[in-house]
């Protein structure tokens, strides 16, 4: 079995998000199931640095609006196929936007021709290599569905993942004339939307199968409340639409070996957890305190629930609690917490940006990690918690729902709770949440208990990666497989 993979960024090479993540864990996954995933992803600077020289699988004189190959290689153990297009992809700032925050004005030129190369590719492109199934991944690359749907007759099957459904790739209708497909692909079953061009719409009609990254979230994007304007076309593609939880590499994510901690632990051994949390005291600049140390690592928007942690954080100062936030977003949400961070000096503190060893140190030294998102597609920041016993206080949406088993009396009785779950999505009942954390943390052996529990979580690819491939065999008409 042979898959395309598409994508827009792909750990450890090029990272903004959880997508990344689980594009770089995927592949080694599914590799058990009898799948070779291969994956085709955007030639920016750090991604051709990475691959080194490449072999030059073919070309193309004009990939909207110049020269451009397709270099074949591997780079981080992954099986790579990259566009290298300078003018798309070679410039500074991010993937998706320049240094200021504001997207780059080509962008849906730029995954445009992500998605048509993958197409191309499905068709059989380069000699030799003709995958079974196209799965891309959000709006990015699901136009490739759209590519394969109205180009010529093809037996190649696809996928398109939904990582957040708020980033839909909404253009004006004027780029049409420039996307390579039939006049008659600008209609409702085809690119059109809302007399734009949508290219996450496109792909989820287009599409023969779709997924999002947990249960939960594939029942609430059939919602008013969730469906970002789309529930209406995903209610209607119900029966070809599955929840498919995410996982993590626990490899990556393994705290009797992360680099990053100041002291390594395993399940029977978490006490050593508090070597990690003086460490984060320090680099965070704060005080040392007998009440728990709330971590956030996140984006810093509203979607995150930011502004209502805002709202919070003198409650949770004065039930004793210290707070370290580190992450970027918002300019009004970064400057409200570095005003909360003057208001409690010592034990609120704010680090802007992201840095990936220190997020791996905060899993490790905080002792609960706030996500209280108002919306989550799946999440991978309590994952990471759970691994490595940072207890998870989450708002009950989406994949933390599907991931953490909320403390309760009766979860407490039956010996299953792994985090706090709190709804609806308000300050109140984030306040309360973390109240009920400080008193669960006054607690020593209910706590150890929680977190040990956390620590066994199942969270890696394993399930996970067995029902993607079960879907691929499916969709192919062949049967399972496990080589393990």
């Amino acid at each position: 079995m042979d898959v395309l993979s598409i994508t827009s960024e792909i750990y450890p090479l090029i990272k903004t998000g959880g997508l990344a993540d689980v594009a770089g864990a995927l592949p080694g996954a599914l590799a058990g199931h009898g799948v070779n995933m291969r994956t085709l992803l955007p030639g920016y600077p750090k991604v051709l640095e990475a691959l080194g020289e490449g072999r030059v699988v073919a070309s193309f004189d004009d990939l909207w609006g110049g020269p451009a190959r397709l270099l074949a290689g591997g780079a981080a153990g992954l099986d790579l196929i990259v566009i290298d297009a300078p003018h798309l992809y070679n410039r500074d700032g991010g993937p998706y936007g320049q240094a200021d925050g504001t997207d780059w004005p080509d962008n849906w030129m730029r995954f445009a021709a992500l998605s048509w190369v993958g197409a191309e590719l499905a068709r059989g492109l380069v000699d030799g290599y003709r995958p079974q199934i196209v799965h891309a991944h959000d709006w990015q690359a699901a136009m490739s569905a759209a590519y394969l749907k109205f180009g010529p007759p093809s037996d190649v099957k696809s996928i398109v993942t939904i990582h957040n459904l708020a980033f839909q790739g909404r253009f004006d209708a004027q780029i049409f004339g420039e996307l390579r497909l039939p006049p008659h692909a600008f209609s409702m079953e085809g690119v059109e939307y809302y007399g734009g061009v949508g290219f996450l719409k496109a792909g989820l009609l287009s599409a023969d199968v779709l997924t999002t990254v947990s249960p939960t979230y594939a029942c609430e994007v059939r919602t008013s409340d969730f469906g970002m304007g789309l529930e209406g076309l995903l209610g209607a593609r119900a029966d070809d639409l599955f929840g498919i939880l995410n996982g993590i590499d626990t490899d990556v994510w393994n705290p009797g070996s992360d680099a990053a901690l100041k002291a390594n632990y395993r399940t029977n051994a978490a006490h050593l957890r508090v070597e990690n949390k003086r460490e984060v005291e320090s680099r965070f600049g704060l005080e040392a305190g007998d009440g728990p140390l709330f971590g956030v690592v996140s984006r810093l928007t509203w979607q995150k629930g930011i502004d209502l942690l805002v709202l919070a954080i003198d409650d949770l100062v004065a039930q004793g609690g210290r707070l370290a936030v580190l992450g970027s977003g918002d300019a009004e949400l970064e400057a409200a917490l570095e005003a909360a961070a003057l208001r409690h000096p010592g034990q609120v503190a704010i680090l802007i940006g992201y840095d990936e060893a220190l997020s791996h140190l905060m899993q490790g030294g905080v002792d609960a990690l706030i996500v209280p998102s108002r919306f989550e597609p799946c999440g991978l920041t309590q994952l990471f918690g759970l691994r490595y016993g940072c207890v998870p206080v989450v708002s009950r949406v989406g994949g933390l729902s599907d991931t953490v088993i909320d403390a309760n009396e009766a979860a407490l009785d039956a010996g299953v709770a792994t985090g706090v779950q709190f709804f609806p999505v308000t300050e109140m009942a984030l306040i309360e949440a973390i109240k009920r954390t400080t008193i669960l943390y006054g607690m020593p052996k209910i706590w150890k208990k929680i977190q040990r529990r956390g620590m066994k979580s199942e969270v890696s690819w394993e399930a996970s990666a067995a029902r993607y491939a079960e879907l691929y065999m499916k969709l192919v008409g062949q049967a399972p497989q496990d080589e393990r």
